[in-house]
């Protein structure tokens, strides 16, 4: 086991990436041949998910906050007390949320990533479409999975750049329609259970800093009456209590509000469908707020968020729930409420549910490469106490990253450190160097400000917790120890080839002009969609078995896994 922020060695590291390469454990069949459980009624399940938001509503206990909207919803359904993402970022989180993985085992931990999860990993919504579900993204539908990866690449490379470029466009198959009219209102048969999922780009940290007219735009439906004041808001300790602070803070919530509104009009339309008894809503944040030591960072201001689910006769209104929830949960609980059989090898639990599974005793999350810097952090999570490693303590609290320090509160934390206007607990994130150790009490300090690493009085607590992360860096193959660059070459050689091999077919014909045909790739855990539509704009369906087919046809074909580049399309056309 490993110690007091010490590394695992290289060969450790080894056998993780060849767990890695070997699939993580021992998976069952191909996940998208999974069976659906004989059950009476599968419920739709509505997933609304908010950028950068923490557990910031009246719900929670906020009085600062406006959230009618979220308020009833907790009413009707359960709140989660402790639900934490993986990440204090988004593309991790989201890599987790529709693989149901640790971006640190399938190589997605770091931000904009270039991993090549292995071939049993696919997307949630592609496992639910296979089940039969109509499934919505509308409108991010990133796994942080990148199929360019550049031979010349050394180190990571400023935003924007070609050298960087990520592949966030739909994994194939994934979603039966993704983009920002998405919705299950298109299902082409009104029967068909649905899993939509709703993304609220309004609460994102780039609306609070917007210049006026554009954050008033995204702000307009927000009361007057209702909007936040500067002047009155309860800052966390840790922020320097100046003017762009305030109006920061101000600004996040009034947006939170919007976003409030938002799930006010998602929550009628699913009245207005008649659907509403029969859905599974969920509601929460990607991580925390998009603000300075919040998001990017692994103290609870950047990963514990908000967990709203709403499901009609089969959870008790007004209930509080407080066991541990983390976004690798979300995968298998969908899976199991869909009457899914979970793929082995997800390391998370059902949390919902006649398939409920005991409690979780922690919670993991990660921070690695955020955009143009790298810091290796670890962090682990009871209902009480958050531990955290820094593996590069030499490293500053708050190193300059170009997108974030564009914040106005992080601009002006800046100056008041060089002018010293700091107290001791503000200049704490400014500090040049971070303990190997944090320890917190959060029940006392919520804040997380004071270390307990040093305390006598809590060294048990530390070793238990130290123990639970040691083990879980070698039980989930975590990849942060290896450099990127070299990780990259790692995944390249493991996946071989990263264009995936188009679609093959075998024709089998039945007499009567018809046909079955039988589609394969050559690229493992590929999903392959087939079309018999002409056109730009053509309905793509999932492949789970072999087609019975009359002639004449012309039947569309297309394969793509995740990390590698779609197939070209083939056409394979009836004789004549």
């Amino acid at each position: 086991m490993v110690h007091r922020g010490s590394r695992i060695g290289k060969a450790l590291l080894g056998v993780a990436l060849a767990s890695w390469a070997l699939g993580c454990g021992a998976p069952k069949p191909d996940a998208v041949s999974t069976a659906v459980r004989a059950i009476e009624r599968r419920p739709n399940l509505v997933l609304i998910v908010a950028d950068d938001m923490s557990p910031d509503t009246g719900a929670y206990g906020d009085p600062f906050a406006w959230t009618p909207n979220l308020d009833r919803l907790a009413a009707e359904g359960v709140r989660f007390s402790h639900a934490y993402s993986v990440s204090g970022v988004c593309a991790p989180s989201r890599s987790a949320l529709w693989t149901g993985m640790y971006p640190t085992t399938i190589g997605t931990h770091h931000m904009r990533s270039w991993g090549v999860p292995p071939p049993q990993v696919h997307p949630v919504s592609e496992l639910l479409r296979a089940a039969g579900y109509y499934t919505t993204n509308s409108s991010k539908v990133d796994t942080n999975t990148s199929a360019y990866l550049a031979t010349e690449r050394a180190a990571p490379q400023p935003r924007g750049t070609d050298i960087q470029r990520a592949v966030l466009g739909p994994p194939l198959g994934a979603w039966d329609e993704s983009g920002r009219d998405a919705h299950w209102r298109h299902r082409p048969d009104p029967g068909q259970p649905f899993f939509a999922v709703f993304d609220l780009f309004v609460t994102h940290e780039s609306r609070v800093r917007a210049p006026t007219e554009a954050f008033e735009a995204a702000v307009s439906a927000v009361p007057p009456e209702r909007r936040h004041d500067p002047a009155v808001a309860r800052l966390p300790p840790y922020y320097p209590d100046a003017d762009e602070v305030r109006r920061d803070w101000a600004r996040y919530y009034d947006l939170v509000s919007a976003a409030d509104l938002e799930v006010g009009r998602l929550l009628a339309e699913l009245e207005e469908d008649g659907v509403a008894a029969d859905t599974v809503v969920m509601f929460f944040g990607d991580h925390g707020r998009g603000l300075p030591r919040a998001k990017r960072w692994l103290y609870d201001s950047g990963i514990r968020v908000p967990l709203l689910v709403r499901w009609p006769e089969h959870l008790a209104p007004g209930t509080v729930d407080e066991e541990l929830v983390s976004f690798v949960d979300f995968a298998p609980t969908l899976l199991a409420l869909a009457g899914v059989e979970v793929p082995g090898h997800l390391p998370g639990r059902v949390f919902l549910g006649e398939r409920q599974e005991p409690e979780r005793d922690f919670v993991f999350a990660a921070r690695d490469r955020m955009d143009e810097t790298d810091d290796r952090i670890r962090a682990v999570r009871d209902r009480r106490f958050k531990y955290l490693r820094n593996f590069e303590p030499e490293k500053a609290y708050s190193q300059p990253i170009a997108y974030a320090d564009a914040m106005p509160t992080m601009q002006v934390w800046r100056r008041w450190a060089a002018e010293g206007r700091l107290d001791p607990i503000q200049q704490l994130f400014l500090s040049a160097r971070k303990p190997i150790e944090e320890l917190y009490d959060t029940r006392a300090d919520p804040h997380e400000v004071h270390n307990l690493a040093g305390d006598p009085e809590h060294q048990d607590r530390l070793a238990a917790m130290r123990g639970a992360l040691d083990d879980w860096i070698v039980r989930t193959g975590d990849l942060g120890g290896i450099g990127e660059p070299e990780q990259i070459e790692r995944m390249r050689g493991a996946a071989i080839d990263l264009a995936t091999r188009a679609p093959q077919a075998k024709v089998e014909k039945l007499g009567g002009g018809r046909a079955r045909v039988t589609l394969s790739s050559e690229t493992p855990g590929a999903a392959i969609v087939y079309s018999l539509e002409d056109g730009p704009d053509v309905s793509w369906r999932l492949y789970t078995s072999p087609l019975e087919i009359a002639a004449p046809y012309r039947l569309r074909l297309q394969a793509g896994r995740l990390g590698h580049y779609d197939s070209d399309e083939v056409v394979i056309e009836s004789a004549g």
